[in-house]
């Protein structure tokens, strides 16, 4: 048994109706190479023979009576993986916006708390005989890298591998705590929670005189909350999502990474740049000032040691759509992520982690529900314009049962307030771009997919580069 962290906990207690917060990926693989065939009990049998290695799979929360305190994780002895593996086609042409439309309605759906919060869709019917697996688990319970750290316990690098040797189960499960000692458990962690505050307060205090030294010095600025304009990405969302696609070419990124001497990151946020302006005037409704995006920052690297699945911070970007030039773009971001940056590493890395530790259920569950409810999201200036996040991925073939995955697009959660979430992931030299909307504040989520490699081209071409490289998956591959 162990308790979530604040940070984990907190993505349960700001999901409403309306804002779902897991995170999915549609992965797809050539069937072709699987030993003696593929089928889909063989593809369920591997994802359950490998539960025992990641325990993700395999847990299931329980809730502290009266919700005084973050409920814990239990082993749950009786999963039944019939119900979490499923299986399904898609119709015909099977491609990429058939795909696209299946991902939105498993995505429009909440996972059921009474169970491991995970499923997947072994999704048949694909285009040239693929097939693809579609994957939802729950934010409180995994991460950018803690999703890649559970592809490496699935996957396997090569079609054929030895038998892996799994870890024994032990003899039973372990008994199912009583209310008592949860509540008894719960209190003996406040008992040193004013202390903890108090000096968390201090902490915060001086941060924040460090982010002001940071924002009066006359170098770049990050951008802030609250100051992004209202565009139609800002409203209060329902629970239909839509999905799109769109890949492109890691080498064509870092060419415009080297000729532009900006990082690959800066690349990925000027291409998200050129594709929402281009939306934004097809739409009429270009603003005059800069879009402000958040993007979330890994903190697992100098976190290694601390419990929790989810090891997050996040800076505010600024997203220049009202420039004309795509150069100028680039430069006022490679500026804005330098400052955000600064502000962010004073600020500190770890103090939303901490702040959240002391996040309790009984005020923002209810919090969450009315800020849903009564539509908040439309009644106060727009807190940010959308989530951008882009994380590495692996560089190597990778096998599911034998079956080599061709393509791997990540989707992240969509909040109240900012209907788009951009999620970028790299595999095998492409940079798979995965974008999620609620459904009526994003009507055309296509038409940001589609300007994806045309904002690439546009600075490619300013850059005197020749055209992108076409790749990724589609309907003629």
């Amino acid at each position: 048994m162990e308790r979530l962290t604040g940070l984990d906990a907190s993505f349960l207690y700001l999901e409403t109706p309306s804002l779902h917060m897991h995170v999915s990926m549609a992965a797809v693989f050539d069937p072709s190479t699987v030993p003696g065939g593929y089928s889909f009990e063989k593809m369920r049998a591997l994802v359950g023979s490998r539960l025992a290695v990641a325990p993700v799979f395999r847990r299931r929360l329980m809730e502290v009576p009266l919700r005084l305190g973050h409920p814990y994780w239990i082993d749950d002895r009786d999963l039944d993986i019939e119900y979490h593996i499923r299986r399904a086609a898609l119709p015909s042409p099977g491609g990429p916006r058939e795909l696209a439309l299946f991902v939105g309605d498993v995505s429009s759906r909440q996972l059921d708390r009474r169970r491991p919060l995970w499923e997947m869709h072994v999704v048949e019917g694909l285009a040239h005989g693929h097939v693809a697996v579609v994957a939802k688990f729950h934010h409180s319970t995994i991460d950018g890298v803690s999703a890649a750290e559970l592809l490496a316990e699935l996957f396997d690098l090569v079609p054929d591998p030895p038998a892996r040797l799994l870890p024994e189960r032990g003899p039973g499960p372990e008994p199912v705590p009583s209310d008592l000692s949860l509540v008894a458990r719960t209190l003996a962690t406040h008992v040193a929670a004013p202390v903890d505050i108090a000096r968390l307060a201090w902490r915060t205090g001086r941060s924040m005189l460090k982010v002001g030294r940071v924002r009066r010095s006359p170098t770049a600025k990050g951008a802030l909350p609250l100051t992004t304009p209202r565009t139609s990405l800002n409203a209060a969302i329902t629970p239909h999502r839509k999905v799109a696609f769109a890949s492109i070419a890691l080498d064509d990124v870092k060419e415009l990474k080297r000729a532009l001497d900006v990082t690959v990151n800066d690349v990925v946020l000027a291409i998200c740049t050129g594709a929402l302006r281009s939306y934004l005037r097809g739409r009429n409704e270009l603003p005059d000032d800069p879009l402000v995006a958040t993007v979330p920052v890994s903190m697992h690297p100098s976190m290694a040691g601390r419990r929790g699945a989810n090891k997050l911070s996040a800076m505010f970007v600024s997203l220049p759509c009202e420039v004309a030039d795509p150069k100028e773009r680039v430069e006022i971001i490679r500026a804005g992520t330098k400052g955000a940056k600064s502000e962010h590493d004073a600020l500190g890395a770890d103090l939303l982690l901490n702040w959240a530790e002391h996040s309790a259920p009984n005020v923002f569950s209810p919090a969450a529900r009315a800020y849903t409810r009564l539509r908040l999201a439309e009644r106060h200036r727009p807190i940010h314009s959308l989530l951008i996040s882009n994380v590495a991925g692996p560089d190597v073939p990778l096998y599911l049962g034998g079956a080599e995955l061709l393509a791997a697009l990540p989707l992240g959660p969509v909040l109240d307030g900012a209907g788009l979430n951009v999620t970028v992931m790299s595999y095998r030299g492409v940079l798979n771009w995965g974008l999620i909307a609620c459904a009526e504040t994003v009507p055309d989520l296509d038409a940001i997919a589609g300007a994806v490699v045309e904002s690439l081209d546009e600075l490619r071409s300013v850059t005197g580069l020749t055209p992108a490289t076409p790749v990724g998956l589609s309907p003629d591959r």
